[in-house]
């Protein structure tokens, strides 16, 4: 589960890490009074420097130019009109882009320095791990792959978490000294409580900031380490435990076919192939997804009926594929293990017939009581004319390539 910036700096403000003073909005009427708002909370006074962001679950807002900085409420209004009318296409939204729905006008800082902070899950040692960077501000992917020595990586204990001494070893490392490697320690250990506490898979920070002295201005207060901007994944598995975190969540950023699929139980994840993959098992998934792809083909999603579906998840799962424009043909891969294939064939026949298919249906089954099953889909030919069954998995990618050319 994703949130919006806006909510992941809140999270951030009530574990007690500084962030700059925001108001989100949802018109363009709104933008003027939301500036003079926050400029006025931060002390910033007029012609104070802003900032306009795009709340959307897609990275790359700043190259889009869906994050603008303004020095006026005209101005900020004038970013306002221009976000919430155009849809906000970037390397992570495809060629459609996402429609902008709210917006962040949050205040202005001036920064001397940008850092990377995160604490993520490391599968490969199977610990959490605080990553940091002095090189914030970008994506951490590219310094990662250009320059793997500004990467600082410190395992926490899978009970204790971050303990102080870590995380003073890596502000001295980041270059903090005194006070400021004091500020930068404490927002560690912060968000390192609060991936655990919240169940994350992702907190992220980036920038974390040292804010630059204001020599000019003797009541300017010193420099200090802020949170400018912030990302949070949580996993979906532990939600449950979290109703705070639930009522977070935002449909309207999510693909509705993966909303209708997990209201029947179905793990769906659309791709951007022209080939359907109904399938048993996630690991069965993964696999016939690769068979699809040796045979040329192009998977258009990622669909597990889980091991027990009903007739009635078969017929959305069907219903879910064929939502998509992209869909050319279908595969079904089903391996009954506990249940018998001749029931299955059953309901994959009924749930066809339900549905009304106009694309290429290759249905490949094995396991239990396989021959009753693969009769019964040779009999339903007869009246499902885009109904094809296989005879193996390669068999079934190579006629279901072959159909959709």
């Amino acid at each position: 589960m994703k949130i919006h910036e806006y909510q992941a700096r809140e999270l951030l403000r009530e574990a007690g890490i500084p962030v700059p003073p925001g108001e989100v909005i949802t018109s363009i009427e709104q933008a003027a009074a939301a500036y003079k708002k926050v400029v006025g909370e931060a002390g910033l006074g007029d012609g104070g420097l802003a900032v306009v962001k795009a709340q959307v679950h897609a990275g790359g807002r700043g190259k889009a130019g869906f994050v603008k900085l303004v020095r006026s409420p005209e101005e900020a209004e004038q970013a306002a009109r221009f976000m919430l009318t155009h849809r906000m296409v970037s390397a992570q939204t495809g060629p459609e882009g996402l429609e902008v729905r709210r917006l962040l006008i949050a205040a202005g800082v001036e920064i001397a320095h940008e850092y990377y902070l995160a604490i993520t899950t490391d599968r490969k040692s199977r610990r959490n791990v605080l990553i940091a960077s002095a090189e914030g501000g970008v994506e951490i992917e590219q310094v990662a792959h250009e320059r793997p020595d500004a990467i600082v990586r410190e395992p926490l204990h899978p009970l204790l978490g971050l303990q102080a001494h870590q995380a003073r070893r890596v502000a001295f490392a980041l270059g903090f000294t005194g006070r400021l490697a004091t500020q930068a320690a404490d927002v560690m250990m912060r968000l390192a409580r609060l991936f655990v506490e919240k169940d994350c898979t992702l907190a992220e920070i980036n920038p974390l900031v040292l804010t630059a002295p204001q020599a000019s201005s003797p009541k300017a207060p010193a420099p200090s380490v802020l949170a400018i901007d912030a990302k949070f994944n949580f996993d979906d598995n532990g939600t449950f435990r979290h109703k705070d975190i639930q009522g977070l969540f935002d449909p309207a950023e999510e693909n509705p076919a993966e909303l209708r699929a997990h209201a029947f139980g179905l793990s769906y994840i659309a791709l951007d192939g022209n080939i359907g993959c109904l399938v048993n098992g996630a690991g069965l998934a993964m696999a016939t997804m690769d068979v699809v792809k040796l045979h040329g083909g192009d998977p258009a999603n990622f669909l597990d009926v889980g091991g027990s579906a009903s007739e009635e998840a078969v017929t959305e799962a069907f219903r879910i594929i064929l939502s998509d424009p992209r869909v050319k043909g279908i595969l079904v891969n089903i391996f009954g293990g506990i249940m018998d294939c001749a029931v299955i064939a059953k309901g994959v026949v009924n749930a066809a017939r339900e549905v009304g298919f106009t694309v290429p249906l290759v249905v490949r089954l094995e396991g239990s009581n396989v021959e009753a099953g693969r009769k019964l889909l040779k009999d339903a030919a007869a009246t499902l004319p885009t109904l094809q069954a296989a005879t193996d998995l390669g068999d079934a990618a190579k006629k279901v390539c072959a159909a959709v050319g």
